[in-house]
């Protein structure tokens, strides 16, 4: 029986060096310790013979196709001892009928391959493992998302299969010049992390310094997939509520990102893709707006910018008013509070955002089944009641309803809720500090917002800061592009 030049060494010395041996006893033995074989149900291991040689298959029950599986140990199985190549490069190279097919000796990568769901074949005198890769993921389908819908456009969405991600974006981006790059993290989790940019336009220098960050981040585990991730690529300036990233749950546009110089970072198990570097305008930016005409368009962003002004500014400067009753003119003089006031309108208001959060929290826990009955209560009882009670006036409950509803104006929930926590610091401030509390709110906010950095340590209001009135335009605008410019 020929083996490789490898075997004269030591098993135990191989093992120890972190490499396997060509002795398929030694190898057996190290990874059933290592693996928990015959403990954990799901880690199968069958021993065969093949070419007259004995081996073994390592593989992960419900990672593997049952069909494949089947045809490839038939296959091995039927080897003739003259069929069977010296090595296991030739080995994998012209014996093996599949596509996916790698060799490695190392241990670490070995059990890494094994544990992701390949196919592992140990053949006795062979000093490398042959890695078929035939698995399959359990996964749901590429239907559109539930958060992130447009009203034109596809109708697909990502899903927990990295694999299924990455080639939604390829059908859209059929160039060489797309690249997708695989990383792991996490001591334990090994956690896929893919890279997808366009190599002749991406910024080179941060696109190094963001591959630095994921190959250095040393935690056991992204227990919270992407919210991980960015905690770990993004860690200053933690208190400031406004997003460093984007995220979607549509390829489309995660593609269109990809084609205008970003960086996309899509996480396995996680159905959403983050982009980076992300400015505000990216951020408020939705595919409706590109799905319409540009005077549609237009005035799709345009209204979303108004409206997120709107929910900061209604409910501080009513409280304002309500202060200052004279500033009011007098044909304005309907805003004013009518009824008797049982509580301040500070504790009103505060407590009303706080209520809104709870619903938000009860319409994510709550059935299906049951969310239409839920929804008549909260409105009879928060609404109706809540007045005639006397715990809230009838002007504080229309200003906070406009908020809550204007809120899911903004697809992303971050900038939604920065939003709110400057809203309460401005209730807050003015309350006790009147016109000078809510200038100093407002200036807070701009200061929050400027003094922001992208990850890649931009400007977080660029064109705005530093002004470019062109790329300005175009960011307020929405306009077709000439037929001869180039994306």
């Amino acid at each position: 029986m020929a083996t490789d030049t490898k075997g004269t060494r030591s098993g135990g010395e191989e093992i120890r060096r972190g490499n396997m041996t060509s002795s398929l006893e030694e190898n057996m033995n190290y990874l059933n310790s290592q693996l928990g074989a015959g403990i954990s149900f799901d880690v199968v291991y069958r021993v065969i013979q093949v070419g007259g040689r004995n081996a073994c298959m390592y593989f992960i029950d419900g990672f593997c196709k049952d069909e494949m599986m089947q045809k490839m140990l038939q296959y091995f199985i039927g080897l003739k001892p003259e069929d069977l190549p010296d090595n296991a490069h030739e080995m994998s190279k012209k014996n093996i009928p599949h596509v996916e097919v790698d060799i490695q000796s190392e241990w670490e990568k070995i059990i890494y391959f094994i544990m992701s769901g390949v196919f592992a074949l140990f053949i006795d005198g062979y000093d490398k493992c042959l890695l078929i890769d035939s698995r399959t993921y359990p996964s749901r389908s590429v239907s559109e998302p539930e958060k992130d819908k447009a009203l034109r456009g596809s109708k697909d969405g990502f899903v927990e299969t990295i694999v299924f991600n990455t080639a939604l974006i390829r059908r859209r981006i059929r160039s060489t010049d797309l690249r997708m790059e695989m990383f792991q993290a996490g001591e334990s989790s090994k956690t896929d992390i893919v890279l997808c940019y366009m190599d002749s336009r991406v910024d080179h220098g941060f696109l190094d310094s963001l591959k630095a960050k994921i190959q250095h981040i040393e935690v056991d585990a992204l227990t919270m997939n992407q919210e991980s991730l960015a905690e770990c690529l993004f860690d200053r300036k933690w208190f400031n509520p406004f997003p460093k990233f984007k995220f979607t749950e549509r390829p489309d546009t995660a593609a269109a990102q990809v084609l205008e110089g970003d960086i996309v970072i899509l996480v396995d198990n996680s159905p959403s893709a983050m982009i980076t570097p992300t400015s505000i305008f990216d951020i408020v930016e939705e595919a409706d707006d590109y799905y319409f005409p540009p005077i549609t368009g237009t005035y799709l962003r345009l209204s979303r910018f108004l409206i997120a002004i709107l929910t900061y500014f209604v409910t501080p400067v009513f409280l304002l008013l309500m202060q200052n009753p004279q500033w009011i003119p007098d044909r304005f003089q309907f805003i004013a509070v009518k009824g008797a006031t049982n509580i301040p309108l500070i504790w009103q208001f505060l407590l009303l955002e706080l209520a809104i959060d709870g619903l938000r929290l009860a319409a994510v826990n709550t059935p299906n089944m049951l969310s239409t009955p839920l929804s008549v209560m909260a409105a009879l009882v928060l609404g109706e009641f809540s007045v005639n009670s006397g715990w809230f006036n009838s002007e504080v409950m229309l200003y906070m309803a406009f908020v809550a509803i204007a809120s899911y104006t903004q697809q992303n929930y971050e900038l939604s809720y920065a939003i709110k926590f400057m809203r309460m610091i401005n209730l807050i401030l003015t309350e006790f500090f009147g016109l000078y509390g809510f200038i100093a709110a407002v200036l807070l906010l701009g200061a929050a917002i400027v003094s922001n950095r992208t990850v890649s340590g931009r400007s977080y209001v660029y064109p705005l800061v530093p002004l470019n009135l062109k790329q300005l335009w175009k960011r307020l605008i929405r306009y077709r592009l000439p037929h001869s410019e180039k994306q």
